[in-house]
């Protein structure tokens, strides 16, 4: 119902008593009873609910670069388990792939923790390093964003793509405040004892390598270039080891450093002994760990020799050091340290 306000009209007669409108409502609170019917109101409207307290830090999943623009990496990351832990993934592996792991071994565990974080683009090599510079670097990391903002100013990419181990050393130097060992003629011989020793320590290593479907190491000749980062080793030893190592109480066979104790380093595998070395690593389209037997690793890496024809194809620019995927991967490595 509306109200008008009647016109002011001359008195035909002796004045009357005003005539009132009955009241809207009968509720001691309703103010518009004060008010003439010309300029009722609706009520006013109850203020909005309080927004809902904030959720506590670290529990929500991890930061996945392009989320915001991509509605499917968003569904993947709802139904996928994004923390896994180097430990508990060795040990479904093992339980998995029980044949590729010999038995008259005692294995020797010595892993590093990274965050997951999935790629969006061809941005494997600056993933690799972020999560691998969650050991290396200062407190709360540097964002994604921020490392291939840079890489870009530095000429390096041209989209998120590394086709050179030199400038990921010296993008890794510069934005993680790391030092950057370049290993050069592959991961065999003298290299061997070295990346072994640096992953036994809990340090990171960078490696490009061939990409096959199931992301494990492959040889295509650089055409499926992509890049892992390993952040520990698993070991098959004979004999008795030292003191400062432990049992695991839910694998026989298995070992894990104890932790803050002093352990002396077992002896390493011989070199050609097959099936005594694994890389525990992770790249950038798995939320999970990969234990990768380091022979496969070492020949995939030293085979990177040409430049995919997809993408020289694909009408996108990408930036290739000269002498090519060569010169920029073939038998490279990156060690990471504080």
């Amino acid at each position: 119902m509306t109200s008008q306000c009647p016109l002011p009209l001359e008195p035909l007669g002796p004045p009357k008593a005003p005539i009132l409108q009955p009241p809207l409502s009968t509720s001691p609170l309703d103010f518009s009873l004060a008010l003439p019917p010309c300029v009722l109101q609706a009520p006013i409207p109850p203020p909005p609910p309080l927004p809902p307290p904030p959720t506590a830090i670290g529990a929500g999943p991890p930061h996945v670069y392009g989320l915001e623009k991509s509605r499917l990496l968003k569904e993947v990351l709802e139904k996928s388990c994004p923390v896994a832990k180097g430990r508990e993934d060795v040990k479904r592996l093992l339980k998995l792939h029980k044949d590729r792991f010999r038995s008259d071994l005692q294995w020797i565990l010595f892993c590093a923790d990274l965050p997951s974080l999935i790629q969006e683009g061809p941005q494997c090599g600056l993933v690799a390093l972020w999560m691998a510079g969650t050991l290396v670097s200062p407190p709360g990391g540097i964002p994604l964003e921020r490392l291939t903002q840079v890489a870009m100013e530095r000429g390096y990419t041209a989209q998120g793509e590394m086709f050179s181990v030199a400038d990921m050393g010296r993008l890794a130097e510069e934005m993680l405040s790391c030092q950057a060992e370049l290993i050069c003629g592959g991961l065999g011989g003298s290299n061997r004892t070295r990346v072994l020793q640096h992953l036994i320590t809990g340090q990171p290593m960078l490696i490009p390598y061939d990409e096959d479907f199931n992301h494990e190491p492959c040889l295509r000749k650089g055409h499926k270039a992509h890049w892992a980062v390993c952040a520990g080793v698993l070991l098959g030893v004979q004999g008795t080891l030292s003191p400062g190592y432990m049992e695991d109480p839910e694998m026989p066979g298995l070992f894990h450093p104890v932790p803050g104790a002093a352990c002396q380093p077992p002896s390493l595998p011989e070199e050609g002994t097959p099936g005594t070395v694994f890389l525990l690593s992770k790249q950038g389209k798995s939320w999970h760990y990969q234990l990768w037997d380091y022979d496969q690793v070492r020949d995939s890496n030293l085979q990177l020799t040409d430049f995919s024809p997809a993408r020289a194809t694909d009408g996108r620019v990408y930036v290739v050091p000269t002498g090519g995927v060569r010169a920029g991967l073939c038998g490279q490595a990156l060690l990471l340290r504080p």
